[in-house]
């Protein structure tokens, strides 16, 4: 009789090990977590987009019974701003943001001083008590305009990014034709569910300061801690719980997460911060904003002969944890999937009186196809020529790939690893029966109609290096648990890990433990970003398990007298090949055969356990098509989506379900950006959107349904899984493909020209 087939679990849409404890309210998120004697933090923030701090006066505030301690800048001097984590420039350090502001604020919400009481209600109170005196200052408030001074003579334009490669102004001079545009992007970023929070915790018997509520980069953010503390990195450790939504903006390293920990260690007692939502729109990173003026050389048949862009970015009142990344990325990802013979951009960072920018989902990438997708739009409309065709010309072949680009960018060269672009934008027309749609649409337009389809195409970066570490253990009654440096935001990282290591090593879905985001437990990890996790995490728990298996084997052979290469592991049993019925041995009998003192150990540590480390110098890069279709309404300026379909190749999927998940959240999100999200100002600086009534996020009835096509036609080279990541190329293209959908239902090539689109635009463009 054959040994039953092993189940196959890489490729399967499992559900999700998270939604267990979840959908139990089980959840154990920072709001969640408290300690005995634990005190609250208030913030006292800046009411003032720039102006001179001539006083903070903490004493009204300390009177207040119940008030523990208060703080301004005086009582944290000692302590560093807050460093870079990636793209550093020398020339930015200056323009980090302390703690608490030193002498000057750059931004309404800026902390100023903060509150620490028995309550969290009467923190809030006594905060209000604090009085800060502060001589208001002219505001910055449009990146591409004058620049002025940051301070001590410091210009608010710290640097510029400059990319490029082949003779660009040769290449303008003998083209058949220049298209020229100017295009901008709307300040937005992510608004998790769960608003930030931190809670810090000193043990002075241990000398171990703790901090919970950590996300996205624990590792990081303990050693950034450690440094600025002056403690060793051993000293701190950091925990992640359930974490409501990350999208780039969460578990960067802000202020709040600082002081709750230095107010455990000075005051001794647990301190705990949560953020409100005002809070959080305020204060929290934005992102996102930038200006871009780009032309294009083009020939006769509109193939791109070079790229010229030089693109303003709003960074805020303050550069913080990511520096240059989203200027960066922006730069080095604009070519896109195109064959771009000449490139060069110039990116201006820019400070301003507004919330400090961050990373938002797709960074820089989101901008970016925004801009050259309409550009490519512009081109079709130069030569004539339909807007699907003039990608076709332009796209780079398959037969081309690898593609080498003379740019880097996040400490790595671009190299299109693999890729069938003009095959998957065969995939996404199909799926949207393009030609029947387009004679859908001008049937629709001769009966009066304003409807109209709009595509966009993109390359993503993913699986960002340069290692990931991962341990996996057995114990005695056979359950497997998976240590791992990375993180969730909530993308499945359990269930994909689990995915992986189940389905090398032979054992149940359901025997899986997945421990991330504790620093306790393993001494490195580089956490969730890029969408890197599945990418680097994933080939080291594949490897990591393919070690143990071996010893598995090995030790299982010694037990049942066989050669290993007769023995196999089936749903947790140690078998023999293809007889269902001989002897078995379970894998907790394998690990209680190894434990301390055994002879079936010789030179080997006791224990069944292996380390497995993976490491890769460049980032792979899935690719993708979205197709747009809406309709507007004359009398109200309303769009609406009818149809939207991403296409989206991920080398291979490891679980399809989640990938689906990861592009419709993606999308929804893509659709904020595009028609209703923005953080404005008034001529003060003073934000007009700190509530929900003013910050206007989709819901179920403004998100369509997402058709999603997800290809595996490119396995990555860079990993034996061929798998890239897929979290970002939902939202990437989505401002792209409604504007091209807009125009072309507006009939007016080019009428988009900024993001979000909102009613007033579509009314203003249908006004004779």
């Amino acid at each position: 009789m054959n040994a039953p087939a092993k189940p196959k679990l890489i490729g399967q849409s499992v559900t999700r090990k998270e939604d267990g404890p979840l959908l139990r309210g089980q959840g154990l998120f920072a709001a969640d977590v408290n300690f005995p004697n634990q005190l609250y933090m208030r913030v006292v923030r800046s009411t003032y987009a720039h102006g001179n701090i001539l006083s903070v006066d903490l004493a009204p505030a300390l009177a207040i019974p119940g008030v523990v301690a208060a703080w301004s800048f005086a009582e944290v001097a000692d302590v560093p701003p807050i460093d870079f984590r990636l793209t550093k420039l020398e020339a930015l350090a200056a323009y980090r943001q302390t703690i608490l502001a030193k002498d000057r604020v750059r931004y309404v919400g800026d902390p100023v001083a903060v509150v620490f009481a028995e309550n969290a209600y009467l923190a809030e109170d006594a905060a209000e008590h604090v009085v800060v005196e502060i001589e208001e200052l002219p505001v910055i408030l449009e990146a591409d305009g004058p620049t002025g001074e940051f301070r001590d003579g410091l210009p608010t334009e710290p640097a510029v990014i400059r990319k490029g490669y082949g003779d660009v102004d040769a290449a303008f001079a003998k083209a058949h034709a220049t298209v020229s545009l100017s295009l901008s992007i709307g300040r937005h970023s992510g608004v998790p569910l769960e608003t930030r929070g931190a809670i810090g915790r000193y043990n002075a018997v241990k000398d171990v300061l703790e901090m919970y509520g950590a996300a996205k980069v624990p590792h990081w953010n303990r050693d950034q801690l450690a440094t600025m503390f002056g403690r060793p990195q051993l000293s701190m450790n950091l925990f992640e719980g359930h974490v409501g939504g990350g999208f780039g903006i969460r578990g960067e390293l802000y202020p709040e997460d600082v002081l709750v920990c230095l107010a455990a260690l000075r005051l001794g007692r647990p301190v705990k911060w949560i953020e409100d939502r005002r809070e959080h729109l305020i204060a929290a990173n934005h992102s996102r904003q930038q200006t871009h003026h780009i032309r294009a050389a083009i020939d006769s048949e509109g193939h791109i002969l070079a790229i010229d862009d030089e693109f303003y970015h709003d960074q805020g009142g303050y550069m913080r944890t990511h520096a240059a990344t989203v200027p960066d990325l922006a730069a080095a990802m604009l070519p896109g999937p195109y064959r771009v013979p000449a490139y060069r951009a110039a990116g201006h960072i820019r400070l301003t009186n507004k919330t400090p920018g961050g990373t938002y989902r797709a960074p820089g990438r989101y901008e970016s196809t925004f801009v050259r997708e309409r550009l490519l739009d512009a081109i079709a409309a130069e030569i004539g020529i339909d807007t699907v065709e003039v990608r076709r010309r332009n796209l780079i072949d398959k037969s081309e790939m690898p593609v080498t680009r003379a740019l880097e960018t996040l400490g790595t060269h671009i190299v299109l690893d693999s890729g069938d672009y003009a095959g998957l934008l065969d995939k996404a027309l199909n799926g949207v029966s393009w030609d029947a749609l387009q004679a859908d649409i001008k049937q629709r337009r001769e009966a009066g109609e304003l409807v109209g389809a709009g595509v966009a195409m993109f390359v993503e970066k993913s699986g960002l290096g340069p290692f990931d570490d991962v341990r996996i253990t057995i114990d005695t009654t056979g359950h497997v648990e998976v240590v791992t440096g990375a993180a969730s935001v909530g993308q499945g990282v359990e269930t994909v890990i689990a995915q992986i290591c189940a389905d090398t090593l032979g054992v149940g879905y359901d025997q899986i433990n997945v421990i991330h985001g504790q620093t306790n437990r393993i001494g490195r990890g580089l956490g969730a970003f890029a969408s890197r996790v599945t990418v680097m995490t994933g080939e080291a728990t594949r490897l990591a398990a393919i070690k143990l298996r071996d010893k598995v084997l090995t030790t299982a052979a010694e037990l049942m007298q066989l050669p290993s290469g007769e023995l196999d592991i089936v749903d947790g049993q140690i078998v023999q090949t293809g007889n269902a019925i001989g002897p078995s041995v379970g894998l907790g009998q394998i690990a209680a055969a190894l434990a301390p003192g055994s002879k079936l150990l010789g030179d080997e540590a006791p224990g069944l356990s292996a380390e497995a480390t993976f490491e890769s110098a460049h980032m792979t890069y899935p690719y993708g098509v979205h197709v747009a279709v809406v309709s507007l309404a004359r009398d109200t300026g309303g769009i609406d989506i009818e149809r939207y379909l991403v296409a989206y190749d991920v080398g291979r999927a490891i679980n399809p379900m989640l990938v689906e998940g990861q592009i419709v959240g993606g999308v929804a999100q893509g659709i904020g950006g595009a028609l209703y999200e923005e953080f404005t100002y008034d001529d003060r600086g003073e934000p007009l959107a700190v509530t929900f009534a003013d910050y206007l996020m989709p819901t179920a009835r403004e998100v369509p349904d997402v058709d999603v096509i997800v290809s595996e036609d490119a396995p990555s080279p860079l990993n034996p899984m061929g798998v890239k990541g897929a979290g970002e190329g939902g939202t990437n293209a989505v401002g792209a493909a409604l504007a091209a959908a807009i125009d072309d239902a507006l009939q007016m090539p080019g009428a988009i020209s900024q993001l979000p689109v909102s009613p007033q635009t579509i009314r203003a463009l249908l006004r004779p």
